[in-house]
């Protein structure tokens, strides 16, 4: 039997192409088809990711009084652990390849290794407070506030191996037919097999960073340094009895760190430096006729304003009247008189009374108050033709709505008379028998303060008709 066998570069360009061979007491006939492809073997598995490096530890910070006495401080930070290296791939299971089978073969990889761990970030240098009232006893200290180094990655691991096809190409013949017929033909298959690919290399970690340096604060004092208190909220009883001490500290940003100390000292190039330390007094002195005693315990809430001395910043609760004083380093609160603001809208009607153009409302200030607060009234004046004292009623005509003059209001103690019956208002919306609306918006003022009630009052003039 004659087998037609196709080159072999035929085939890989052809992958569906059949070739046939003139007529012959036996036809044979190369064929390459696009055939299925089966794995064997078993793949290396991928290995996972390393742990990365622990990170050092920061220093402790440090706080010294400079005297002239030679120093050497250490306060280097901790350096990072490094990156584990990665594990590598698992190695394909090549086993047997099958032999004389009807479809491409596709031999196992090997697994992908695993990514370094990355290296541990180094710890900051310790930070410095040092107090000095004379920089060159600087140069008797050797600092070292370095940041430790970071880690060193961990390098990725081998990948797994793959596997190598033992037989690249086969052919298998298949015959038709019987043997001396014209129609008799056979066909010969070429199959292949492809190796297995090696598994990639895991990638490498990342460098640890490195730590900061330490940095310095430098403070003139040869005492501890006070915390600031630019602002503080304080009883009045407090500011009255001891007073109050407000400070603040004034730093600056420098350069140059590293050249105050010993040659060779390591630490941030920048540094923060005590300014100046501002300090102010408050007291609170009570000139005020009402009694202390019911205000004691009201915050008030200070604020350092620099060169502007105490700002002073009373609850919206209390309405105060006094003064702010300024004498050198203290800030003197005087206050002359203080009400709640709540006092100042405790107005309630008494009624109305008379009738015409004596009609008058009275109004009592239940608070008291009313010798220290101005007071302003505006009326709005309605009228109706039913009776508005048991029941609501829609039909009101206003007939007059205005301020209401000062001649037309009698303050004595605390009770308010106003001459409703003496304001422009026609004598026929007066007259007995008609229900009324009075609407009273009082405005009430104090020491700069200001704040308004509505007072309604709904009535008959006169015996009902």
């Amino acid at each position: 039997m004659q087998v037609t066998k196709l080159p072999l570069f035929f085939l890989f360009f052809a992958s569906s192409l059949m070739v046939s061979v003139p007529s012959s007491p036996k036809m044979c006939v190369g064929e390459v088809k696009a055939a299925e492809v089966r794995s064997f073997g078993q793949s290396g598995s991928n290995a996972g990711g390393a742990n990365s490096g622990k990170s050092g530890e920061n220093s402790d910070n440090l706080t010294i009084f400079a005297d002239g006495s030679p120093l050497t401080l250490n306060l280097v930070g901790e350096d990072g652990q490094s990156g584990e290296q990665g594990q590598p791939g698992e190695d394909a299971e090549c086993q047997n390849q099958p032999t004389g089978v009807k479809h491409n073969l596709l031999a196992p990889s090997g697994g992908n290794g695993g990514s370094g761990g990355n290296g541990g970030d180094g710890g900051n240098g310790g930070s410095l407070t040092l107090y000095a009232t004379d920089l060159s006893q600087l140069q008797q200290i050797f600092v070292n506030a370095s940041g430790g180094q970071g880690g060193q990655p961990g390098q990725g691991g081998q990948g797994g191996q793959g596997c190598r096809c033992i037989e690249p190409y086969w052919t298998v013949e298949t015959c038709s037919g019987n043997p001396g017929d014209p129609n008799y033909r056979c066909t010969t298959l070429e199959y292949r097999c492809q190796d297995g690919r090696n598994g990639a290399n895991g990638v490498s970690g990342a460098f640890g960073r490195d730590g900061f340096p330490g940095q310095l604060t430098l403070i003139n004092l040869d005492q501890p340094l006070e915390p600031d208190k630019p602002a503080a909220t304080v009883t009045m009883a407090a500011l009255r009895d001891k007073g109050y001490l407000l400070s603040k500290n004034i730093w600056e940003t420098r350069n140059g760190a590293a050249t105050l100390f010993a040659p060779g000292s390591v630490i941030d190039d920048q540094y923060l430096a005590l300014v100046q330390r501002l300090e102010r007094s408050f007291l609170l002195i009570w000139n005020a006729p009402q009694s202390f005693n019911r205000f004691s315990q009201e915050k008030i809430t200070l604020k350092y304003e620099n060169n502007q001395g105490i700002s002073v910043d009373v609850p919206d609760s209390i309405w105060i009247e006094g003064t702010t004083q300024q004498r050198n380093n203290l800030t003197q609160f005087i206050v002359y008189n203080a009400i709640y603001k709540e006092d100042a809208t405790r107005l309630e009607s008494q009624g109305i009374s008379g009738r015409g153009n004596e009609l008058q409302l009275t109004l009592i200030d239940e608070a008291n108050q009313s010798d220290l607060i101005s007071t302003k009234f505006d009326i709005t004046y309605s009228i109706t033709r039913s009776d508005p004292r048991f029941r609501p009623v829609s039909d009101y005509t206003t007939k007059y709505k205005g301020e209401i003059p000062e001649d037309f209001v009698i303050l004595d103690g605390d009770t308010f008379t106003i001459d409703i019956g003496k304001l422009p208002i026609e004598s026929q919306h007066l007259r007995s028998g008609l229900g009324v609306e009075i609407e009273i918006v009082a405005t009430r003022t104090f020491a700069g303060y200001t704040d308004q009630q509505t007072i309604t009052v709904r009535d008959v003039l006169g015996p009902f008709r």
